[in-house]
């Protein structure tokens, strides 16, 4: 997993409540296991019609956006499905961070099991940065992990709160796998006694 540390990119707005699971990556693309490929069918059915072409209208869309690393958006990010998926397209199609004023569970959490940094902010400090967003191309905000804080294009600052074990995997790029292996020396060495005391298993 990309370790997070500082973050300068484009935010695109979303200004929408209940964004759900099946929006994010719709279910007929759940097929496959592969985390890489699905940016493509992000927001699928939000930003094409259905001859496949663009929906000009769309945030993600609009050429100010397309390169967007930060989400900023409504109330209840994630709600629906448990589908890890979602945040599998996010990462593919770029998305980096996601800000918002709540966060379903389940969604939450897999954004930190795969590299991405969800933030829950006040609905007043959500709406200065969807303001800021708003801004297309000039919206460019940074986030530093480590100080957490947020600067918007004026330089103004909003600290925000994360689970320290959480943000020490981010900043190390560790996911579960990355974290079991962290103990690699005290497993194997724990299969070689066990397999000493036991070796008809």
């Amino acid at each position: 997993m990309e370790p997070f540390k500082k973050l300068d990119g484009i935010a695109a707005p979303l200004n929408m409540i209940n964004v759900d699971t099946d929006m994010i990556i719709p279910k007929q693309f759940l097929k496959t296991i592969h985390r890489t490929g699905l940016g493509k069918a992000l927001f699928d059915e939000m930003r094409f019609n259905p001859d496949g072409s663009e929906k000009p209208d769309f945030v993600l869309n609009k050429p100010a956006y397309r390169k967007a690393q930060i989400l900023v958006a409504g109330e209840n990010f994630g709600c629906g499905s448990s589908r890890e998926h979602a945040p599998w397209a996010l990462l593919d199609f770029g998305i980096r961070c996601v800000i918002a004023p709540s966060f379903a569970d389940i969604f939450y959490n897999n954004c930190f099991k795969n590299g991405i940094l969800p933030i829950t902010l006040p609905q007043a400090e959500v709406d200065k940065l969807m303001d800021d967003a708003e801004r297309g191309s000039n919206a460019r905000i940074s986030i530093d992990l480590d100080a957490q804080e947020i600067r918007g294009p004026d330089g103004g600052m909003i600290k925000f709160e994360v689970d320290a074990f959480r943000k020490q995997c981010l900043m190390n790029g560790w996911d579960d796998i990355g974290l079991t292996l962290r103990s690699e020396a005290k497993i194997s060495a724990y299969e070689k006694d066990h397999k000493a005391q036991a070796p008809w298993i």
